[in-house]
């Protein structure tokens, strides 16, 4: 599986830049603008102006990795609640048939 890294224009906070993202961060970037409800150069913008080191293309990588991060981390944490509930649950069971 391979991504190529491909140069996008786009305008932020008014002015036109060009930033170099993998299609996969791409597509990433474009769905959590979605899920945001934000347009893709507010959403840049935004991460633009939260940066503190490196270029903007990093910059939108870094962000793209902490979210999915976070979401894999809620994931894990709701199989650990589901594994816990189902344990306490059949732990129970006999004394439900009581």
């Amino acid at each position: 599986m391979q991504s190529s890294v491909v140069k996008r224009s786009i305008v932020v906070a008014g002015h036109k830049t060009s930033i170099s993202l993998e299609d996969d961060f791409w597509r990433m970037l474009k769905e959590i603008a979605k899920e945001r409800d934000l347009t893709l150069s507010d959403l840049v913008a935004k991460v633009d102006s939260e940066r503190q080191l490196g270029n903007l293309s990093s910059a939108i990588r870094l962000f793209v990795l902490r979210l999915c991060r976070e979401k894999l981390q809620k994931y894990e944490a709701a199989d650990r609640t589901r594994e816990i509930l189902a344990n306490a649950i059949s732990s129970a069971a006999p004394f439900a048939q009581q």
